[in-house]
């Protein structure tokens, strides 16, 4: 069995009950193309394949034909459609939907870099035009994407950022548009909470690590396994010293999916794993397990968004859903390296 599969059996044994909620749900998903798009897809059709459950899925996606080369599988499955356009200007289908996950914008370090308008314009107008769309059905429940990042820089003191923790990014700096943008996206879901009673919850996103995940990008951990698996040393080319943590998909889609059916309307929850690593400690820790045992530390000046911490705190979710992590780093870790070495 691929271990993907086993993962995505262990989400639907593990979120056993939530899935009743979602009998013959009509969703409309952006974002559906990505890392956690395509993990929420997976999951979705096993449960209609071994509960029949009659989940139906609208996805929007900017290039039809390119996604349907590259996910075959999911692109045929009966209980996906997928429509082509925008999110800031796509034609509304007639079909009303009964839940709306809002996923689209990845957070992409060369988009945030290089075309900083582009980012802010599809976060925020993205959001307003999903949310418009969204009063033409019948109050359907809404989950709002966002990020760890609207914290803005986290104090070092700060071991693990709870959803009060009041900070903000500089929003002078036009490296932190992606968070900023995010801010405005979740004040837009606030107010249409206010005037339009509208029953949208909000997931702030921390860092993530899982088959799937591009290798390629601006993504430490990823580079770090692609490295190990090609056989070659580990470069981390700051100091070392930037804090993360990582979760695995089978903990994230089980909150995402309890947020969206049983969360608190206008109310955000932070998603990620409260275990922090330095990026040191994170390429030592993958040179170990998969790699040649070695890293090289450049310690190049880093001009990333944050060369801090960046660990939640997850008491709130974890008290809600009565749900704790099921996958540790070291798991996370050798799991994606096997998917991209074995099964991609």
């Amino acid at each position: 069995m691929k271990n993907i599969d086993k993962d995505i059996e262990n989400i639907i044994k593990n979120g056993i009950d939530l899935w009743s909620d979602l009998q013959d749900a009509n969703i409309f998903l952006t974002g559906g193309t990505g890392f956690i798009g395509t993990w929420i897809l997976k999951t979705v059709e096993k449960l209609n394949n071994d509960m029949h459950l009659n989940i139906n899925v609208t996805i929007l996606t900017r290039n039809i034909q390119k996604y349907k080369e590259k996910n075959t599988e999911i692109f045929n499955n009966k209980n996906f459609i997928f429509l082509e356009g925008d999110v800031c200007n796509f034609k509304y289908p007639n079909t009303k939907f009964s839940h709306i996950i809002h996923g689209a914008t990845d957070a992409s370090a060369h988009l945030n870099e290089n075309d900083p308008k582009k980012m802010y314009t599809t976060i925020v107008d993205g959001t307003k035009n999903l949310l418009e769309f969204s009063l033409l059905n019948d109050n359907p429940k809404i989950l709002f994407m966002s990020s760890g990042a609207v914290y803005g820089n986290q104090p070092a003191n700060l071991i693990n950022v709870p959803e009060s923790y009041l900070g903000a990014p500089n929003a002078l700096n036009v490296v932190n548009c992606y968070a900023e943008a995010k801010r405005a996206a979740e004040m837009l879901c606030a107010i249409y909470c206010k005037q339009e009673n509208s029953n949208i919850k909000i997931s702030r996103i921390f860092a993530l690590l899982g088959p799937y995940l591009s290798l390629d990008i601006h993504f430490a951990a990823g580079n770090f396994i692609k490295n190990a698996i090609d056989g070659k040393d580990i470069v981390v080319n700051g100091n070392g010293k930037p804090i993360r943590s990582y979760l695995y998909p089978t903990d994230l889609i089980i909150w995402l999916f309890f947020i969206l059916l049983k969360g608190k309307i206008n109310t955000a929850y932070n998603v990620g794993s409260p275990n922090g690593y330095s990026i040191e400690e994170l390429a030592t820790k993958i040179a170990n397990l998969i790699g040649n045992k070695n890293v090289k530390i450049l310690g190049k000046n880093d001009s990333g968004w944050n060369l801090g911490r960046y660990v939640p705190d997850i008491s709130l979710i974890m008290k809600e859903s009565n749900y704790k992590l099921t996958v540790s780093i070291d798991e996370a870790i050798e799991r994606t390296a096997n998917w991209n070495k074995y099964e991609n």
